[in-house]
């Protein structure tokens, strides 16, 4: 393997890894401050008691999800010199603002958060944490929007052989960045939602502490129903506008091949790749992928054949991701409308296998996710800012291939330790449960920490 290629996997080994936790604390910390502002409003020490069982766990993953994204801004500078020198001016600007504002807010109020028990009054605790997901989902922006340039560049001009910004409210309002940010804080929140449920359900199954599990249940039911409806919805816009941006990968994506006027959408399909034609079909929908692209069912699609050979993403990789995805965004709905219709009703210890299909359904949201930056990395290809640099233009020039592999077995070591610990202590800490209701009740009376 090349430079190129080594460069290229070991970026997706380590941002697909900084991946596993960085949706889980957009979700949770939603959540934690939810269950904070419910006490607040209630009086009800359960909620109390869930915002600090909730909250010890989106600690460990917020912890983690420091160090594993540390490492990757060095790759631009190490493996990516070409790309940081040709358009370090517009993409260098929001991850300064979110490194600057947003990351400074999250650690500061994170802070105050968890050592400002007994310190603070108990509108300003919550109001630490409600900020703490304000500056996390905030965090998200800026480098969406970034991540959105690099799929949709815009505000920028080609001077001096690199991209120079000159309309920075365009980078800031650019669509695409804006629904990759609205998909992916979305998913995170499905993933946060199946994560509480999950656990949750692994109580239930074991009897232990039904009371303060169920609520948590039936709070991340509710959650988990209206984030994936409405990461359905953003994701239909998101296509639509991939569609109009990204020809080639929504050609990918569908494994459109032949340009067609009124595409059908094909239910059940199967790539032909090897024939350069399009997918074996099955349960044709008429006109309806040309609507889902254009809103218009008679628009034409253009095809994989329309494009030169070396501009084209990988087909198979990115359309089975992509199917993969819709399929499990889909099943998210039905088991979060199930969720809240059985806990709705106080049936859930009454349903085991519902329980324990919660249980093993915690891991696809991470699943999904990862799936869904397949399709927008893969599909992107060749490019690694569309129409403008390609990925092979991109990588530093002297760094060789063995100074990528011995950096990639580092990484992956190191990595693979950190998930260790991040697993054994987030089963540790969920296993546990929370403190017992009678202590926490005394602390309350007393006017302790909880």
């Amino acid at each position: 393997m090349d430079a190129v290629a080594l460069s290229r996997l070991q970026f997706a080994v380590t941002s697909m890894f900084h991946f596993i936790f960085v949706p889980l604390t957009l979700g949770l910390s939603i959540m934690v401050a939810w269950m904070e502002s419910r006490h607040l409003r209630t009086g009800d020490v359960l909620y109390l008691r869930m915002a600090k069982f909730w909250g010890k766990l989106f600690l460990i993953n917020f912890a983690l999800g420091i160090v594993t994204g540390i490492t990757m801004e060095f790759q631009f500078g190490m493996n990516w010199a070409e790309y940081s020198k040709y358009v370090g001016d517009v993409f260098g600007a929001p991850l300064a603002i979110e490194a600057t504002v947003a990351f400074f807010l999250e650690s500061t109020f994170i802070g105050l958060w968890v050592f400002g028990w007994e310190k603070v009054s108990p509108k300003v605790h919550a109001l630490s944490i409600w900020l703490v997901a304000i500056a996390t989902n905030l965090s998200a922006l800026w480098i969406l929007l970034a991540n959105g340039w690099m799929q949709h560049p815009v505000g920028y001009v080609l001077r001096n052989n690199r991209a120079e910004m000159v309309d920075f409210t365009a980078v800031l309002t650019n669509p695409y960045g804006w629904l990759k940010f609205l998909h992916t804080t979305l998913s995170g929140y499905v993933v946060a939602a199946f994560f509480v449920m999950g656990i949750s359900a692994w109580h239930l199954l074991r009897k232990s502490r039904t009371g303060f599990f169920k609520r948590s249940f039936r709070m991340a039911a509710w959650f988990g129903l209206a984030s994936s409806l409405l990461l359905f919805i953003v994701g239909d816009f998101h296509a639509a506008e991939v569609a109009k941006t990204q020809p080639a990968k929504f050609a990918a994506m569908e494994s459109v091949w032949q340009t067609e006027k009124g595409a059908p959408y094909n239910l059940v399909v199967i790539p032909d790749v090897a024939k350069e034609r399009n997918a074996v079909k099955a349960l044709r929908v008429p006109g309806m992928l040309s609507f889902l692209a254009y809103h218009d069912p008679d628009a034409t699609i253009k095809g994989l054949t329309e494009f030169p050979k070396d501009l084209r993403p990988p087909v198979l990789a990115t359309f089975l991701s992509f199917r993969a995805m819709i399929i499990l965004g889909l099943f998210f709905i039905v088991l979060s409308f199930a969720a809240v219709i059985i806990s709705k009703k106080d049936r859930l210890e009454a349903s085991p296998r519902f329980l324990k299909l919660m249980l093993f359904a915690l891991p696809l949201p991470y699943i999904a996710g990862q799936l869904g930056w397949v399709v927008a990395e893969v599909g992107r290809q060749p490019w690694i800012v569309y129409d403008v640099l390609k990925t092979s233009d991109a990588v530093s020039r002297t760094v060789s291939p063995m100074q990528v592999w011995v950096s990639l077995i580092g990484f992956t070591l190191i990595y693979g330790l950190l998930a260790v610990v991040d697993i054994y202590l987030l089963a540790k800490t969920a296993r546990k449960g929370p403190e017992p209701e009678l202590s926490v009740v005394g602390a309350v009376q007393t006017g302790q920490e909880v």
